[in-house]
C-alpha cells in the first residue's frame, strides 16, 4: 500500500550541466526517452543535458525541452516501482511534465510543445531586456506593492508565488531592478538574479501565449488518471478540455506554488516526490507544509532512498 503521495516536477531554474547522467547510466531502458525526443527535436538532448555548455543549457528554448526530457526520465524510473500519486503539480514547464505523468500529454507530444513553448517566450522578449529574481524574506503584500511602485518604470510583476518569504519577480530589467531597491527598503533580506532567461509570468509573456494556444489547440489531449493542481489557479484539473486554456493563462499568469502544494497538503498527501533536477521544489514544500515527507529522484542514490522511504 504506498502512502498519500504527490509528485511535483522541476521548472526552469533546476537545470545543470550533468543533469540525468547518473540515472541514464545506470538504467539501460532510459536510452529510448532521450532517443525519442533527440528525434523530435533535431540535436543529441543527451548531449546537453550531460555536457552542456551551460550557455546553451540555460536559454530557454533549450532548457524546457532538456528539464522535461530528464524528468521524464526520473518520472519512468520511478514508475517501474509501481507507485501511483493521488495528484500531480509542476512549477511552470514542470506542469508539461507533470501532464505527462497523469497521462494527458504523451511524451513525444511534450517534448516537441516545450520546445516551441520556450521559442515562442524567447521571442517574445528581446534577450538582454529583461530580469527574473528571487525575493527573499518580504511579505507577499509588500512585494506586490514594490511592484505596483516599480510600475512606472516598466513592466514588473511577481511571477511566482514560491513559499513563505520567497517570491520571485519578473519583467522589464529597469522595472525589475527598481522593485528590487524597492524590495530592500522594505525589508528584504536578499534578492538573487535567475537563470531564466526571459520574465516568464508576467504580462509580456501574452504575446508567447497567443502563439501558444495554436498549437495545444491541434494536440490531441486525454483525461487525467488523477488530478493536477494547475498553475494559475492552483486548482485540480483531470478533464482533457480544460488543459489548453490552463496551459495558455499559465504563461502571463503568476505560478501559485505555495497554493499548490497547500492545496495538495489538503487532499490528504502527506509525502511530496520532486521527480527530476534539483531539489529546489523540495525546499519549498519544506517550508510551505514543514511537516510534510519530502523525497526526490535525480539519481541512483536518491532513487534507492525514495523507494526505501515508500517501502518499495
Amino acid at each position: 500500500m504506498n502512502p498519500a503521495v504527490g509528485f511535483l516536477f522541476p521548472g526552469q531554474g533546476s537545470q545543470s550541466v550533468g543533469m540525468g547522467k547518473a540515472l541514464f547510466e545506470a538504467h539501460s531502458e532510459l536510452k529510448q526517452v532521450y532517443a525519442e525526443a533527440t528525434e523530435v527535436l533535431g540535436y543529441d538532448i543527451a548531449d546537453l543535458c550531460f555536457n552542456g555548455p551551460a550557455e546553451t543549457l540555460n536559454l530557454t528554448e533549450h532548457t524546457q525541452p532538456a528539464l522535461l526530457v530528464s524528468s521524464v526520465a526520473a518520472l519512468r524510473v520511478l514508475e517501474s516501482a509501481a507507485i501511483t500519486p493521488l495528484a500531480v503539480a509542476g512549477h511552470s514547464l514542470g506542469e508539461y511534465t507533470a501532464l505527462v505523468a497523469a497521462g494527458g500529454l504523451t511524451y513525444r507530444d511534450a517534448v516537441a510543445i516545450v520546445q516551441k513553448r520556450g521559442r515562442y517566450m524567447a521571442e517574445a522578449v528581446p534577450a538582454g531586456t529583461g530580469l527574473v529574481a528571487a525575493l527573499l524574506g518580504l511579505a507577499t503584500d509588500a512585494v506586490k506593492e514594490a511592484c505596483r511602485e516599480a510600475a512606472s518604470v516598466g513592466i514588473v510583476q511577481a511571477a511566482n508565488f514560491n513559499s513563505p518569504g520567497q517570491v520571485v519577480i519578473a519583467g522589464e530589467k529597469a522595472a525589475v531592478e527598481r522593485a528590487i531597491e524597492l524590495a530592500k527598503s522594505k525589508g528584504c533580506k536578499k534578492a538573487v538574479p535567475l537563470p531564466v532567461s526571459v520574465p516568464v509570468h508576467t504580462p509580456l509573456m501574452q504575446k508567447a501565449a497567443d502563439r501558444l494556444a495554436k498549437e495545444l489547440a491541434a494536440i490531441t489531449w486525454s483525461d487525467l488518471r488523477m488530478p493536477l493542481i494547475n498553475n494559475a489557479e492552483a486548482r485540480p484539473i483531470v478533464k482533457a478540455g480544460d488543459i489548453p486554456a490552463s496551459l495558455v493563462r499559465q504563461l502571463p499568469s503568476s505560478v501559485l506554488w505555495e497554493d499548490s502544494v497547500t492545496r495538495m497538503a489538503s487532499m490528504g498527501i502527506k509525502t511530496f516526490v520532486e521527480v527530476g533536477p534539483g531539489t529546489v521544489l523540495t525546499g519549498l514544500v519544506r517550508r510551505i507544509v514543514p511537516d510534510a515527507v519530502t523525497l526526490n529522484v535525480n539519481d541512483p542514490k536518491s532513487l534507492t532512498a525514495t523507494r526505501t522511504a515508500l517501502g518499495l
